[in-house]
């Protein structure tokens, strides 16, 4: 039957949240569980549901809003001045981290492509980070803010890269030099961006549209969410028209919409809640779930050395992402800098989009791709909570000795903290 499956899949959804508001301690995402009874019920264990069309069409989308909505919590304009500098500099140094870890995984032979692994150890889980940040009390000081700069900039540099290299489906291999072609489509895709956005700004000033629009908001035709879904599926299809990678049309398609949508005046209470309830409500859950039920388990546990893969992986992620934290020392504090590292460490969504992207090339095996996610989960289970107790004393070595130089007065050039994603 066709719905077999969805009905599965859409069921462990339902079933996963309702199981961790029974259990509050427990702290943990619903996309580790949900990616976790994938693996249960997959091909992999013990084959209760496959990925059918039905399944897999629905797991798009959900990998399109996932990273729309990341692209969402991107604020260009506070990615500016110091902070930006701060952040640029610290992607630059994981981008060399990244290069030297892949090469040698490598030269190990623990890897075919060092590239695509370099790139995939690149990204950040804002929509990980900025909670945590939140429960700390941490996401309007200059540490949150600068935190929070250098995750957006990590997910956005990550996602161009991925492009730019594997975009036509093509490994760039070692060694490789970026197609001067891919990079004149990837700027026409950027103006086109661009312009969209000045359009919609445009068109929101009309006043019979703006009318229009305010009087079908919140009638059946639900007129912005479509326009955003209109936008969203547009970017995606003409990324891929382009020879460009989904996730990358998704995110610029976020970034789109955060960008026009900053007037309260122009915007709507509901509207970003109406977008996650699709995205968190409907679609995400069954790309979590359908991504547990393509990883292949049983060649990572068959091979003792594949499996050694997934601390290896998880130091990587840690070196790769960690290690830049180190610049933040000199305003931030010992424990500040540290929290700050084991949060730019904290990646997900991106690592099981770009192990697909590299199965689907062949470039990246089945037992490697599921040793990268498995790390990607066990980052998400530890970093969080090790930097949130590292906040946590902090603060608390903060109020014992107030002339310490530790600065948490919330930055004065920010606004409202971003939502979680």
């Amino acid at each position: 039957m066709p719905f077999t499956n969805l009905l599965i899949v859409v069921a462990i959804g339902l079933a996963v949240p309702l199981l961790l508001g029974l259990a509050p301690r427990v702290r943990v995402p619903a996309a580790v569980f949900e990616i976790a009874v994938g693996i249960i019920i997959g091909p992999s264990v013990l084959g209760i549901a496959v990925r059918d069309t039905t399944v897999t069409v629905m797991a798009v989308l959900g990998l399109a809003f996932l990273l729309f909505l990341g692209g969402m919590e991107i604020e260009v304009d506070r990615l500016r001045g110091a902070r930006l500098r701060g952040a640029l500099l610290a992607f630059g140094l994981s981008l060399g981290l990244a290069i030297v870890v892949g090469g040698g995984l490598a030269a190990a032979g623990l890897v075919d492509d060092p590239i695509l692994v370099a790139v995939i150890l690149l990204a950040t889980s804002l929509g990980v980070v900025v909670p945590v940040l939140k429960d700390a009390g941490e996401a309007g000081t200059p540490l949150g803010q600068q935190v929070i700069a250098g995750a957006s900039i990590a997910d956005f540099g990550a996602i161009i890269l991925l492009t730019l290299l594997f975009g036509s489906g093509v490994s760039a291999g070692p060694g490789a030099s970026v197609d001067g072609g891919r990079v004149a489509i990837l700027v026409v895709f950027a103006g086109a961006a661009v312009l969209l956005a000045r359009l919609i700004i445009r068109a929101e000033r009309l006043a019979r549209l703006a009318r229009l629009v305010a009087a079908l908001g919140d009638t059946t035709a639900q007129i912005r969410v479509r326009a955003t879904v209109v936008l969203l599926v547009g970017l995606v299809a003409l990324a891929q028209v382009l020879g460009l990678e989904l996730i990358l049309g998704a995110f610029i398609a976020g970034i789109v919409v955060a960008a026009v949508d900053r007037d309260e005046l122009l915007g709507h209470p509901q509207f970003r809640p109406k977008l996650e309830a699709i995205g968190f409500g409907v679609v995400i859950p069954v790309f979590f779930v359908s991504s547990g039920m393509t990883l292949d388990v049983g060649s990572l546990l068959a091979d003792p050395s594949d499996l050694v893969l997934v601390p290896l992986f998880l130091g990587a992620l840690l070196a790769v992402r960690g290690l830049p934290a180190v610049l933040l020392r000199p305003s931030v504090g010992g424990r500040g800098a540290l929290a700050a590292g084991l949060l730019q460490a904290t990646s997900l969504p991106f690592i099981v989009a770009a192990t697909q992207i590299g199965i689907a090339m062949g470039t990246l095996e089945p037992s490697v791709a599921s040793a990268l996610v498995a790390a990607g989960l066990a980052s998400v289970l530890l970093f969080p909570a090790g930097a949130l107790a590292l906040l946590e004393r902090r603060q608390a070595a903060s109020t014992v000795s107030p002339g310490t130089a530790l600065d948490r007065t919330p930055d004065p050039s920010i606004g409202s903290t971003p939502e979680m994603m």
